[in-house]
């Protein structure tokens, strides 16, 4: 589709994908290069997105995103409040660990993650507020995906799968057999898919109607990693921050 043939809510949004982590700041002709746009249709739009304020230009003349995003950001039931809810849990998991904290959700295919504690000499991995992997290649994406519908499941399997390291998960039947074993154990491990020194240990969170909503993890150095350990202290910040999102495990009946 040309520039000239996308609608304007189109080229709005262009304007506001042009920037992502690698390209938190960019000049007026950089906007225009990366959203595809003629620089006086990029000046048009970043004008009007600057005055109401979802971008803002510093003295050097380059562009940021501006606080007004920042202000609807936190009404996303999926983002700042969900993080509100599970900081205490996660504040927990960290100093039991002293370890990397993490608390994710899906979108599409990917996992983002919302929420990251760092210890100080905790390993170091490629994860920021706001960043992005396949869900197969982490801990926090295998245990949303172990619990998406089976649909969602075999397409995911059935499309390509990345490698990032010779241990990420690429062949479908594997990746399947590891979501069954996620279900069974109520907790993901996934050892050196992302870098090859981190392993990481994810649990579920559910929402107040039992589906699950996000995952927690921590981040460990793959060499001497205690997993036993971890499961338990993983799966309790999982279903703390459940419960305080309103779920509520089901109960066996009691007889009489």
């Amino acid at each position: 589709m040309t520039a000239a043939a996308r609608s304007a809510p189109d080229r709005l949004l262009s304007v506001l994908a042009a920037f992502d982590h690698g390209h938190p700041a960019l000049s007026l002709s950089g906007i225009s290069r990366r959203a595809g746009l003629s620089l006086s249709t990029a000046h048009r739009l970043v004008g009007a997105l600057t005055a109401w304020g979802a971008l803002e230009r510093d003295a050097d003349g380059f562009y940021h995103v501006g606080l007004r995003l920042w202000e609807l950001a936190a009404l996303a039931p999926r983002g700042l409040a969900l993080r509100q809810i599970a900081l205490p849990y996660l504040e927990d998991l960290y100093e039991a660990t002293h370890e990397n904290v993490q608390l994710a959700v899906r979108d599409g295919s990917e996992v983002v993650y919302i929420e990251w504690l760092s210890g100080r000499s905790a390993v170091g991995v490629h994860i920021r507020v706001g960043a992005r992997w396949p869900l197969h290649a982490t801990g926090v994406g295998l245990a949303l995906l172990a619990h998406e519908t089976p649909g969602f499941q075999q397409d995911y399997c059935d499309g390509p799968l990345a490698a990032f390291t010779p241990y990420t998960i690429t062949d479908p039947d594997r990746l399947r057999r590891s979501l069954a074993e996620v279900r069974r154990m109520g907790a993901a491990v996934s050892s050196r898919q992302v870098t090859d020194d981190a392993l990481s240990v994810a649990a579920p969170v559910r929402g107040s109607a039992g589906r699950v909503v996000a995952a927690v993890s921590v981040v460990v150095p793959q060499a001497g990693a205690q997993v036993p350990a971890l499961l338990p202290a993983v799966r309790l910040a999982g279903r703390g921050i459940s419960r305080a999102l309103g779920w509520q495990p089901e109960r066996p009946e009691q007889a009489g």
